[in-house]
């Protein structure tokens, strides 16, 4: 029936943007340097310049993004094979798992982030973008979470137009959840909001990671 196609096609295309939100925020979350770099805008310079250096490491992100899932349509013959997918898949819950673990453990430290006092937004998005883009190791991120959430899928690109877009929405709706928290607090603004944040991503990416195990190995879906 059309009508069924029709909304098997609308819950496809509300999973893979999901999935891209999703991503989106893991990838952006971590508080390494440029997450840093935010913080310290925000409280020296105010909640616009956060939103800035979000949108210059965003376009660095979206870009890998596009890299790693190249990348994936290139090995899609290679996973259409079930025993190859669960062994790709238990790979990506084992290394998000060890992500997750990382984030969870981490302790907040000082980078050595210089904040300019250069007022002009497009020098703040240019200096967040280098900061990000020479960081490739996010492309093994990417790759480690499209695997696990299945998110490549090179015969649907409408859907996958969409779920890159909803990479890019994913991460600034971390950034501006960043900026704004940290400018509402910017007065009693410490490391340990760091080690919060760090602890809530890390087990929220454990939690994805455990149900990952669970559901490749039972044989059922999350999505």
């Amino acid at each position: 029936m059309p009508t069924l196609h029709f909304i098997m096609d609308l819950i496809a295309l509300f999973l893979v943007i999901i999935k891209g939100l999703f991503i989106g925020v893991i990838c952006s979350a971590p508080c390494g340097p440029v997450g840093v770099l935010c913080i310290q805008r925000v409280l020296k310079k105010g909640f616009r310049f956060g939103i800035i250096t979000g949108m210059g490491a965003a376009l660095s992100d979206i870009i890998y993004a596009l890299v790693s899932g190249l990348g994936m349509s290139f090995v899609t013959e290679f996973v259409k094979n079930e025993s190859n997918k669960l062994i790709m898949q238990l790979a990506g819950s084992a290394m998000l798992l060890v992500f997750g673990l990382f984030m969870l453990f981490s302790r907040p430290k000082k980078h050595d982030v210089r904040v300019s006092q250069d007022k002009t937004f497009l020098n703040n998005f240019l200096t967040a973008f280098l900061l990000t883009f020479s960081n490739p190791l996010i492309i093994l991120l990417f790759l480690v979470l499209f695997a696990r959430f299945d998110f490549i899928t090179p015969d649907l690109p409408i859907n996958m137009g969409f779920g890159f877009l909803a990479i890019i929405v994913g991460a600034m709706l971390w950034w501006f959840f960043l900026s704004f928290v940290i400018n509402k607090i910017r007065k009693t603004f410490s490391d340990r909001y760091i080690r919060v944040l760090n602890i809530t991503i890390g087990t929220i990416v454990i939690a994805a990671a455990v149900a990952g195990f669970i559901f490749t190995i039972t044989g059922l879906h999350w999505y």
